[in-house]
């Protein structure tokens, strides 16, 4: 125990709109951590309740409110806080009381003892909503299925990283989800164990069955940095090649019947068809892949982080 109390942690949590949580889950962390060095960081996504006033009202030294400038959604008001985090083991959990913070002390010793890189939780006895449910298990199986990776709970938002993998994690779009599969594939260790779930204490799911979509386009994009970012010409240029082979050869057909035979090409629709496919298979080679990398080349390169901070709160003071 004293390797990890003598280490600090961080406690990254992203609020949108949970004033009536975020006293109690305080409280919660306070108890479940007592003998620990730890900071907890609220990350307000700018909420339209009265979620800043309580936290700063409760003039709490080991609270750090970073607040957005707009609503970026949960990925990114991750990706602040643990940017912002100091500690050699940052905790990443929800605002809604859904996780509880008695489990950290458990995973935190996995994390030291077995040296584990990445410690994520698996949901006890749900007590979600068949709306959470059922996108929450297509995800979980389309994970498994398409990657290979064996996790069972995909969205449990209760997890222990170690603070280099966290860093090192690039949270865009609405990526969270697969904030397991990310550090996978940056190399980490990963360890799953069982976890408590309550109820919702108050306030409503911001998740409903549109998840299923979204999950879907983020598996296609985690798909492609997995098998083909550092060779991205394998995937688009063979279907690239296809296509414009295909053009080709309808072109070469129609070139054969309007020389050989004498007959009118120009009103026949596979004309179109085989100047569509070989402009298709140009635009393959080049267009998919290119915005991908120029939107990360954007964040990365020149060290901007895709969200905006207003301001940041240690207690009940503006840090500088």
């Amino acid at each position: 125990m004293n390797t990890v109390t003598n280490s600090l942690l961080s406690i990254v949590v992203p609020l949108y709109n949970e004033q009536d949580n975020v006293v109690l889950l305080t409280q919660k962390i306070h108890e479940s951590l007592t003998g620990y060095q730890y900071e907890v960081i609220y990350v307000d996504d700018f909420s339209t309740d009265e979620t800043r006033k309580v936290v700063k009202d409760m003039d709490d030294d080991k609270i750090h409110l970073i607040e957005l400038k707009k609503n970026y959604g949960q990925s990114l008001a991750l990706a602040a806080g643990i940017d912002y985090a100091k500690g050699e083991y940052i905790i990443t959990m929800d605002g809604d009381l859904q996780n509880d913070p008695s489990d950290i002390p458990t995973m935190l010793q996995f994390a030291i003892t077995e040296e584990y890189d990445v410690v994520t939780g698996i949901r006890q006895k749900r007590k979600d909503s068949l709306i959470k449910k059922i996108p929450s298990k297509i995800a979980n199986f389309l994970v498994r299925r398409v990657t290979k990776l064996d996790i069972k709970d995909n969205g449990c938002a209760l997890k222990v990283f170690t603070k280099d993998i966290a860093k090192g994690l690039n949270l865009y779009g609405e990526m969270h989800r697969f904030i397991t599969l990310l550090a996978h594939l940056e190399g980490a260790q990963i360890k799953q164990v069982p976890v408590k779930h309550h109820a919702r204490h108050a306030g409503v799911s911001k998740y409903g069955l549109e998840r299923v979509f979204k999950v879907v386009a983020d598996m296609m994009l985690l798909l492609f940095i997995r098998k083909y970012f550092q060779r991205p010409i394998h995937l688009f240029g063979i279907f690239g090649v296809l296509l414009i082979v295909l053009g080709i050869f309808i072109n070469i057909y129609l070139l054969i019947v309007k020389l050989g035979f004498g007959e009118d090409i120009g009103s026949r629709p596979l004309l179109i068809f085989g100047m569509m496919f070989i402009l298709g298979g140009i635009q393959l080679f080049t267009i998919g892949i290119v915005m991908e990398l120029l939107i990360r080349t954007y964040y990365e390169s020149q060290q901007k982080r895709p969200y905006r901070v207003k301001k940041v709160t240690i207690g009940a003071r503006q840090a500088a």
